[in-house]
């Protein structure tokens, strides 16, 4: 039997494992990390990013993308109301656009870029969380030498992509006005954002190198509502995709394949982040016809099959389907891709504390049965 690492790195590949993988680490009901866990409330706030891995542990997850750990004891996500992005920044577009004439250019952003250093904290983070996910053998310390048996820490790099989403910064208002009434402002942004991204991908680059990250990274940006991008592909196509290629070139020279989160229905834009270097997809909403019978039949532009991260959707179907829905779903999602895409089984998004713990039990166990042919 394949070991987690071995069985993500088949994947990966494009080699099919000895059963689908299992990404884990976007439980966001400290509740459920209790129960799976088996421990109380005060032993998951003393430390709960350990309780959190071995509750995954205990799950059979292979991989984990991150760990939610909630800002305070009231609250279930790693946001509140105070960080969660709002429709106004507080700032005028005058303002917005004095502040984007004052950036600095892409090329100078990436002069100023101190890569070693960064490397060092790069690198250093990712053995930290590492050794957390190496169970601890009877007697022995947590931090002991790499077993084969650990999870992969594969934590999802957001700031990889070339960055396209300023609203956050000036505002959802702001942003579509300078989008559509100064565009070149908004190609000052999309260049900047991608020399970012490009400084990102350089890091990661060099982690997947030296054995640190594994051969895929989950990252992307949400540029699409439930009826299509927020931003015109066309302009997305002139604008936006050349920074996203800029940006991922360093990850494809080294054989990491770059998987798009993708929120909403991202079907016009599909081929365009294909073209631009996107070879797998993480999702989906079915409800916006982001179905993972039309996502693999797609190809990389280099004609390979797609490597996905899902299909479970938080929207529709694991807060309301029965366990045995949830068991049928991970079977028909195994069918679908075999032979056409390389199957990593994920959520769509976060878990809710409106998705049942049965549920997410039944979508793990669905994976064993399947691989035992049950």
């Amino acid at each position: 039997m394949m070991m987690p690492r071995e069985r993500l790195d088949a994947a990966f590949a494009l080699k099919e494992p000895d059963r689908t993988p299992i990404l884990g680490g976007w439980i966001a009901c400290p509740q459920h990390i209790m129960a799976l866990g088996g421990v109380d409330e005060e032993t998951y706030w003393a430390d709960p990013v350990r309780v959190s891995i071995e509750a995954y542990r205990k799950l059979g997850s292979d991989g984990l993308i991150d760990v939610f750990v909630p800002r305070g004891r009231e609250d279930f996500r790693c946001v509140d109301r105070e960080t969660y992005q709002h429709a106004g920044s507080g700032k005028s577009l005058a303002q917005v656009i004095e502040e984007i004439d004052g950036y600095p250019s892409a090329e100078e952003q990436e002069r100023s870029f101190d890569f070693e250093a960064e490397y060092a904290r790069f690198s250093a983070d990712l053995r930290r969380m590492q050794a957390l996910c190496r169970a601890p053998e009877a007697g022995g310390p947590h931090d002991a030498a790499p077993r084969r048996d650990e999870m992969v820490w594969m934590p999802a790099q957001w700031t990889a992509s070339a960055r396209v989403t300023w609203y956050s910064e000036f505002g959802y208002e702001n942003f579509f006005c300078v989008v559509g009434l100064y565009p070149d402002r908004a190609r000052k942004l999309m260049e900047i954002g991608g020399a970012a991204a490009r400084c990102r991908t350089r890091l990661i680059a060099r982690a997947v190198t030296e054995g640190l990250y594994p051969r895929a990274v989950l990252l992307g940006e949400d540029i699409c509502t439930q009826r299509g991008p927020m931003i015109s592909p066309d302009f997305m196509e002139r604008h936006y995709m050349p920074q996203l290629a800029y940006a991922l070139q360093p990850l494809l020279e080294v054989g990491c394949r770059p998987v798009w989160h993708s929120d909403g229905d991202v079907r016009p834009l599909m081929d365009m982040l294909i073209e631009a270097g996107v070879q797998g997809f993480q999702g989906f909403q079915p409800e916006c016809g982001m179905t993972i019978e039309m996502v693999a039949r797609k190809r990389t532009r280099d004609g390979e099959p797609l490597l996905i991260f899902g299909p479970l959707a938080v929207t529709t179907e694991l807060p309301f389907c029965s366990p045995q829905e949830i068991r049928d779903k991970v079977r028909r999602a195994v069918e679908v891709c075999r032979g056409r895409a390389s199957l990593v089984l994920f959520t769509s998004n976060t878990i809710n504390p409106d998705v049942p713990l049965e549920n997410i039990i039944a979508m793990h166990e669905a994976v064993w049965e399947s691989a035992q042919g049950a």
